[in-house]
């Protein structure tokens, strides 16, 4: 199965009283479903998986599936600390119907992951998945990042069909490319590194900026994979900052403010994360407002305007 395209990472919206709002996740899912994404990745970074109980990413997972569009490929999170929790987690995402389990790095003993240790537990997870697996190396949240070398090694597992690769570092990417086989896909899990990382060689991208702005990210994609360069490059001044103030200076929380700003459903972030201060709302509203004032009719309609 072809990961081409752009995926949201899916943020996890809550109720006043702190629980899981299926409702409101329904709702963005539905609104997402009118937009040209690929399909969904749920119980990502951007999901505050980790801050999750196993009841919650089962809502989760189930809501996401009964909503989404006929059509669209489904991607869940299932990575654990434990090989055999990540098997298990990864089976149930099989069972309700998910067509690719997004499995990113054990980090917790840091010292004591290396190369073999990453192969060795990827290997068994694949080897137990019903469905294939996703790599997901983002070194800025676990503190160690999967290298091309091991990438290259894991890519000969005929159930290990791509990597996430969030690290940013172009070099890195660069590298993974030399490492693996054509058939073997990455996505890029950065907006700020989609053009340059699918001009290297990059099928598809999942990205937190998809949340609140879906047709922008859409609109890059589509430029590229049609070799409008020019198009793509025009672009770049839109969602380089973006992709900065909403994502990188904000976070999560950035993320939820620019939904909401945006129509979806995004609200607060769950303790520990803190909801942003007034002058990061503002800073967010003032750049959607200066995306909606400059947006062709749709973004997803610039690359053809």
């Amino acid at each position: 199965m072809k990961l081409s395209g752009v995926f949201p990472a899916l943020t996890t919206p809550f109720s006043a009283d702190g629980s899981v709002s299926i409702e409101d996740l329904k709702h963005n899912i539905t609104k997402y479903n009118a937009t040209g994404l690929a399909g969904y990745v749920a119980i990502g970074s951007t999901g505050e998986s980790v801050l999750l109980s196993r009841k919650e990413v089962e809502a989760v997972l189930v809501a996401v599936k009964e909503t989404a569009a006929p059509g669209k490929l489904l991607i869940a999170g299932t990575g654990a600390e434990s090989t055999a929790e990540t098997i298990e987690r990864t089976k149930r995402a099989a069972e309700l119907g998910y067509h690719f389990a997004l499995v990113k790095t054990p980090y917790y003993y840091k010292p004591l992951y290396k190369p073999e240790v990453f192969i060795a537990h990827f290997r068994r997870v694949a080897d137990a998945s019903p469905i294939p697996v996703i790599l997901y190396s983002v070194p800025q949240f676990t503190g160690v990042a999967l290298e091309a070398p091991e990438v290259g090694v894991l890519a000969q597992h005929p159930n290990i069909i791509g990597i996430k690769e969030s690290s940013g570092n172009v070099q890195r990417a660069a590298e993974m490319f030399a490492a693996v086989p054509p058939s073997f896909q990455v996505l890029v899990g950065s907006a700020s590194m989609m053009f340059p990382s699918m001009v290297l060689g990059a099928v598809g991208a999942i990205l937190a900026l998809a949340s609140p702005l879906p047709e922008l990210c859409v609109a890059v994609f589509d430029a590229v994979r049609k070799g409008d360069l020019e198009k793509a490059r025009a672009l770049q001044p839109t969602i380089l900052p973006a992709s900065k103030v909403i994502v990188s200076q904000c976070g999560i929380p950035g993320v939820k403010y620019a939904m909401d700003q945006a129509g979806y459903r995004g609200g607060l972030p769950r303790l520990p994360l803190l909801p942003l201060q007034e002058e990061q709302r503002k800073a967010i509203r003032e750049l959607m407002a200066k995306l909606e004032a400059h947006a062709p009719r749709r973004l997803s309609d610039a690359v053809s305007v």
